[in-house]
């Protein structure tokens, strides 16, 4: 099971100086690093985040910039529909105070679950959930005695806040997160290093290797990239966030050789108002 002391133990030496856990760092900050670092690694995150929150120390800030100048600072922090989606959040939100309740950050556009609990818990303290990969490899592992993670679930929510300690819950959120991002890693766990090992179900039950029906399933979960629509996605990108001005289809065709995969991919980014087309046949990103 999940000792707490012992995790908190752990986190107060391991944690990671990451930029937003700075004292100081607004809600608006820790809502920005949160939806930048889903599926994105946070070294990836953190320098982008530190230049996002100088430029754009406020949400209202940020929704007085263009859709361009948004899309040009994602830069290849990967999903852009992301940096659009906090565009339109800013919007909402303008002058006002980030939400503290999780139903009122559910209701800004973009925000799903994992955000809304995230800001609610890491910076405004509220004692909730908050759930992501590394938390449900954990969970799988320490209390439900299986290697691998299972797929999210509605129950997993309920599950998680039963282990929630009434003092330092926020804290224990964070700790059981960067557990299972340092040291409960998917592959390569390294045990040896776990205050939960003791009392951790995987471990005692004789760390058990799952099926091979079981690693085909996972394997089959993980998103490739290369040669994907995404990967060609992000090369149309790359050539008009880089351009002056709009583009001819030529400087785009270029970038692939598929023409059928390239034209859906241009297709999927102008339906995703990534990318616009002017009365020329010129292409380039949204104003």
């Amino acid at each position: 099971m999940i000792d707490t002391a012992a995790l908190l133990t752990w986190f107060d030496s391991a944690e990671r100086p990451l930029p937003w856990r700075r004292p100081g760092t607004s809600a608006w900050g820790v809502l920005l690093s949160e939806v930048m670092s889903q599926q994105t690694p946070v070294a990836r995150v953190a320098p982008v985040w530190e230049e996002w929150m100088e430029r754009w120390p406020t949400p209202a800030d940020f929704a007085a910039a263009s859709r361009a100048e948004v899309l040009r600072a994602w830069g290849k922090l990967g999903y852009p529909r992301r940096a659009l989606r906090l565009w339109e959040c800013a919007q909402e939100i303008g002058e006002a105070p980030v939400p503290s309740d999780v139903a009122k950050l559910l209701a800004l556009p973009g925000i799903g679950e994992y955000t809304a609990r995230a800001v609610a818990c890491f910076h405004y303290g509220r004692n909730v959930p908050v759930v992501d990969t590394n938390v449900r490899r954990v969970y799988a592992r320490a209390v439900d005695g299986q290697f691998l993670q299972p797929q999210p679930s509605k129950k997993e929510l309920a599950q998680v806040e039963e282990l929630l300690p009434a003092v330092n819950g926020p804290r224990f959120s964070a700790a059981l997160m960067e557990l299972g991002a340092l040291v409960c890693t998917a592959k390569s766990p390294k045990c040896e290093e776990c205050p939960l090992r003791t009392g951790c179900a995987w471990q005692l039950a004789g760390c058990p290797q799952p099926s091979e029906e079981e690693l085909t399933r996972a394997k089959k979960r993980i998103q490739k990239f290369k040669g994907t629509d995404r990967q060609v996605r992000g090369l149309i990108l790359d050539v008009l966030r880089g351009a002056s001005g709009p583009v001819p289809q030529s400087s785009i065709d270029v970038v692939w050789p598929d023409a059928a995969q390239r034209s859906r991919a241009l297709a999927s980014l102008l339906n995703d108002g990534l990318a616009e087309q002017d009365s020329q046949g010129l292409f380039h990103l949204p104003a």
